[in-house]
């Protein structure tokens, strides 16, 4: 029953530890797009990081990447079209759980 136990709270730190590594992925993805909006819309400094800050914040309405879309698509309202922010919500994910693996 032993090695049934140890295999079982093996899987549960997986899960736990995968959990973890995607949330912080989101929010780093969440980050990225929030400080490219924010060039955008002609943000710098600590302006664009408070933008990408509420980007962060916006994911937390609802389950899901809709919420984060939907705030960055208002705010670009002419600026960037629909593809365009969904293709940055892909490439900065890759490249955000990209540097989480090589983080280690």
């Amino acid at each position: 029953m032993s090695t049934f136990n140890d295999r079982e709270r093996a899987f549960e730190n997986k899960f736990a530890h995968d959990a973890e590594m995607q949330f912080k992925a989101v929010a780093r993805r969440n980050k990225a797009l929030g400080l490219w909006a924010a060039g955008l819309l002609g943000k710098t400094g600590q302006a664009a990081e408070d933008y990408a800050m509420e980007v962060i914040r916006a994911d937390f309405e609802e389950a899901g990447h809709e919420d984060v879309f939907r705030k960055v698509q208002a705010d670009l309202q002419g600026k960037a079209d629909e593809a365009t922010i969904r293709a940055k919500m892909d490439e900065f994910l890759a490249v955000a759980k990209a540097q989480l693996a090589d983080e280690g």
